[in-house]
C-alpha cells in the first residue's frame, strides 16, 4: 500500500499525517526536539505507524511521498543564530537595512529604542557602481575595488553574502559580475543576488528579503540536505518535498537556493486544509482559518476559493522587525497558544502571552518542570482535559502541578483557582477574536458570511465561544484538527512564482511591454516545470498584478483574468477587477483615477494530489447516547457541572452532542459549552452549532 506522509514541526509539537490509498488520515504527534528535529519527527511518524499497525521502517518503505514543513528558519531568525552575513550594496546607500521603512506603530512614543538592522551596519560593504532607473550604467563597476572588498569579506570570516545594488532590477549586469567574483574568490560561501530573488521596486523590501535569504542559506542547506540523507538512510525511497510560505511545496534543491520560502511554511498550509474541509462539508469558499498551536494562534483567510497573499509579513513587530518582502500566504500570528503564559502586570491586570512555555519545559501540567501557568494548565484545572488520555493516552498530565501554577496568578488577582482558570481562558479567547477581526473586519471581510475551520491541538477548547462572539454560525472542527497544517500538506500542490516590476498606468498602458513581461515570467516557470518528475503535466498558471490608484502608497493583488492583453476590452476588464478588489477592501472605488501597476506575477501550480472525496450529507441527526464516563467541569459558575465525556468510539456520523459535553479525540479535545452543540458529519468532522 502506498502512503503519503506530511510532517509539520511546530514550536511545541511535531505533527504527522499519513494518508493511505483510500484517503484515510492517521495522526502521529510528539513533542518537538529542538536540538535534533529528526528525533521528534521519528517519534511522531512512529506514533502514526503504530496506529496503522506497522513499524516505522515499514511505513517509510511503503510511502511514496513525504512533505516536510519546518520552523528551523523561523527559529534561527528569532534566536539570532543565522549565518554571519555580509551586506553588499551601492556606494552611498549603506543604511537601507538600518532605516527600514521609517515608520513605527506608535509614532509619538519615544521610549522605544530604534530597532537594530537585520545585518549590523558594520557588516555592510559599499561598491563603487551605479545603475540608473532606466537600466543605464551611470557609474561603471570598479572591479579592482570590488575584488578588494570581497577579499576583505573572505578574510573576516563571513559565512554568507547578500548583494543588493540600486536598480539592479532594471539592469542586473553589476550584480551578476559581483556574483561571478564571489564564486571565484569564495567558492564555498553561499550568496543571494536581489534581482534573482525578488525583482521588485522599493529598495528596503528587496534588501531585507535578500539579507534574510542569504543569512539562512548555510543553515537550511545543511538542514534540508541532512534531512534528505537521514530519510534515505532510514529506508525511504520516495519523493521528498518541502512546504513553502508561497502556499504550496517544492523540491529540496529549489528551497536550498531560496530558503526564505521556508519561513512560516507550516502555518501557510493551514488555509489549504481549511478550504478543503469547508468544500468537503459544502460550506462554501470563504473561509476563516484558526490554527491554535502550543506557542501561537495563527489566523488566515480564503476568499472565493483563493488563498490571500501579502508582501507585508514582518518578522517581529510592525516596522520595528524585519520585512520578509516575498509574496507569502497571509497568516497573522499572536502569542496566544496552549503554552501561552498567564501573568499579572504592574497595574494588577491579568494578561495572557505573548511569552510561551514552549515544549521545554512546557506547561506545568506536562510534568517537565514548568511552573508558569498557561492556557493548557487552565484547561486542566477546569476539567476540560482527561489527564490520563492526553495525546491518546501516551502522555499523562499533572493536575496538581497545573493547579499550583494557576494558584500563583489566583493569589495575585484575588480569585479562586477555578475562577482564575476560566478568566485565563477568556483572555486567550479575546486575544484570538482580536486577531480574527484584524484579518477579517479590518480587511472588509464579514465573518458572519464565512465558515470558520478550526485546527491545532488546543483549538477545540474555546473555538465555540470565539465563533459565538463573532456571530459566525458555520464552524468546522476537522477530525484531524490537531494537525491542520500537516493535513494541508496532503492537499498541497507544487507552487513556484516569478515576479518582476514594470510600472505602467491604465491610461497610458504599455501593452507590448506588459505582454513581453508576462511571456518572460511564463518562460522561466516553464523551464522549472520541465525539471519536475513527469514534466508536471497537470498544471495551471495564475496571472496577478500588484496595482493601486495613482498616488496611492500600497498595492492590492488583482487577478488579471487573461494571460495576455490583446485588446482594450482585456484592459477594461482588468481595471474593473481592480475597482472591485479596492471596493471590497476599502469600501470605496475611484473610477476617475488611473490604475497603476507596479509588479506583475505569474504563479505556477502543479497538481500532485487528488481532490478529497466529498462524503455527502446525512439524512437525519440523532442525539448521541449517554456515555459511561462523566467529569466535573467548570463553565464560569462557582460550582462545577457534571459533564458527559464522549470518546471518538462513542459517537458516529449523524450523532449530535448537546452541551455541556466534552468530546475526546486521541489528539484533540472539543469543549461543547452549555447551549451549544456539535454534530458528527458524514466525513467524521465536527460541525459546530453555536447559535
Amino acid at each position: 500500500m502506498a502512503y503519503r506522509i506530511s510532517v509539520d514541526t511546530g514550536g511545541t509539537f511535531t505533527d504527522v499525517v499519513v494518508t493511505d490509498a483510500q484517503g484515510h488520515m492517521t495522526i502521529g504527534k510528539a513533542l518537538t526536539t529542538r536540538d535534533r528535529i529528526s528525533v521528534g519527527m521519528k517519534e511522531a511518524i512512529s506514533a502514526a505507524a503504530s496506529e496503522l499497525g506497522i513499524t516505522f521502517a515499514e511505513l517509510l518503505a511503503q510511502a511514496d511521498l513525504l512533505i516536510y514543513g519546518t520552523t528551523r528558519a523561523t527559529n534561527a531568525i528569532v534566536t539570532k543564530t543565522v549565518a554571519k552575513t555580509a551586506f553588499v550594496t551601492t556606494e552611498g546607500f549603506p543604511d537601507i537595512l538600518l532605516l527600514k521603512e521609517g515608520g513605527k506603530f506608535n509614532p509619538h512614543d519615544f521610549t522605544e529604542e530604534y530597532p537594530d538592522p537585520y545585518i549590523p551596519r558594520r557588516h555592510t560593504f559599499e561598491m563603487s557602481e551605479r545603475i540608473g532607473a532606466q537600466g543605464q550604467v551611470t557609474t561603471p563597476l570598479n572591479e579592482t575595488q570590488a575584488r578588494a572588498t570581497l577579499e576583505t569579506i573572505r578574510d573576516r570570516g563571513f559565512e554568507a553574502i547578500a548583494v543588493c545594488l540600486i536598480w539592479s532590477i532594471a539592469n542586473p549586469e553589476h550584480e551578476l559580475a559581483i556574483g561571478a567574483m564571489i564564486q571565484e574568490i569564495m567558492p564555498d560561501v553561499p550568496f543571494t543576488l536581489s534581482h534573482e530573488l525578488i525583482p521588485i521596486v522599493r529598495e528596503y523590501r528587496r534588501a531585507s528579503a535578500t539579507a534574510i535569504d542569504a543569512s539562512l542559506k548555510p543553515l537550511m542547506q545543511s538542514h534540508l540536505r541532512g534531512l534528505e540523507q537521514d530519510l534515505r538512510e532510514a529506508g525511504y525511497a520516495g519523493e521528498i518535498l518541502v512546504s513553502t510560505t508561497a502556499g504550496g511545496c517544492n523540491h529540496v534543491e529549489a528551497l536550498v537556493q531560496k530558503p526564505i520560502y521556508t519561513i512560516g511554511s507550516g502555518p501557510a498550509m493551514a488555509p489549504i486544509a481549511g478550504l478543503t474541509f469547508s468544500q468537503a462539508e459544502a460550506m462554501g469558499d470563504n473561509v476563516i482559518i484558526c490554527d491554535t498551536g502550543g506557542t501561537t494562534f495563527d489566523v488566515g483567510l480564503v476568499r472565493d476559493g483563493r488563498l490571500t497573499f501579502s508582501r507585508d509579513t514582518w518578522l517581529g513587530g510592525l516596522y520595528t522587525g524585519d520585512l520578509l518582502g516575498v509574496s507569502s500566504v497571509d497568516m497573522r500570528s499572536i502569542g496566544a497558544g496552549g503554552g501561552s503564559i498567564a501573568w499579572v502586570d504592574e497595574g494588577g491586570l491579568m494578561r495572557v502571552g505573548p511569552q510561551s512555555a514552549g515544549a521545554d519545559p512546557g506547561p506545568a501540567c506536562y510534568g517537565n518542570g514548568g511552573e508558569d501557568p498557561t492556557v493548557s494548565d487552565a484547561a486542566v484545572v477546569l476539567g476540560y482535559f482527561d489527564p490520563d488520555y492526553f495525546l491518546g493516552g501516551r502522555m499523562t498530565l499533572d493536575v496538581e502541578a497545573a493547579r499550583r501554577a494557576v494558584k500563583r496568578v489566583a493569589d495575585q488577582a484575588g480569585y479562586t483557582v477555578e475562577e482564575t482558570a476560566f478568566r485565563i481562558m477568556g483572555l486567550a479567547s479575546d486575544l484570538m477574536m482580536r486577531a480574527i477581526s484584524d484579518i477579517t473586519i479590518n480587511e472588509g471581510f464579514n465573518p458572519r458570511e464565512s465558515t470558520i475551520v478550526a485546527g491545532g491541538g488546543a483549538a477545540g477548547v474555546n473555538i465555540m465561544t470565539i465563533a459565538s462572539e463573532l456571530g459566525c454560525n458555520r464552524v468546522i472542527l476537522p477530525k484531524v484538527a490537531s494537525a491542520l497544517s500537516a493535513s494541508g500538506m496532503q492537499f498541497a500542490d507544487i507552487v513556484a512564482e516569478e515576479a518582476t516590476s514594470l510600472v505602467t498606468l491604465s491610461n497610458r498602458f504599455d501593452m507590448a511591454a506588459v505582454n513581453a513581461t508576462l511571456e518572460e515570467l511564463e518562460n522561466r516557470l516553464e523551464a522549472f516545470r520541465r525539471t519536475l518528475p513527469g514534466g508536471g503535466d497537470r498544471y495551471r498558471l495564475e496571472h496577478v498584478a500588484e496595482a493601486r490608484y495613482l498616488a496611492q502608497v500600497w498595492e492590492l493583488d488583482t487577478p488579471i483574468g487573461t494571460s495576455r492583453f490583446g485588446s482594450q476590452q482585456d484592459l477594461d476588464n482588468f481595471v474593473e477587477a481592480f475597482h472591485q478588489v479596492h471596493e471590497r477592501v476599502f469600501a470605496v472605488r475611484d473610477e476617475g483615477s488611473p490604475v497603476e501597476v507596479v509588479t506583475w506575477k505569474v504563479r505556477l501550480v502543479v497538481q500532485i494530489s487528488e481532490p478529497p472525496v466529498i462524503a455527502g450529507a446525512i439524512d437525519s441527526t440523532t442525539e448521541a447516547g449517554k456515555p459511561t464516563v462523566s467529569r466535573q467541569c467548570y463553565f464560569g459558575d462557582a460550582t462545577p457541572v457534571t459533564t458527559p465525556i464522549f470518546k471518538a468510539s462513542d459517537i458516529e456520523p449523524g450523532n449530535r452532542i448537546s452541551g455541556p459535553a466534552i468530546i475526546e479525540e486521541p489528539t484533540t479535545t472539543l469543549v461543547v459549552y452549555p447551549g451549544m452543540s456539535a454534530t458528527v458529519s458524514a466525513a467524521g468532522n465536527y460541525r459546530l452549532d453555536v447559535a
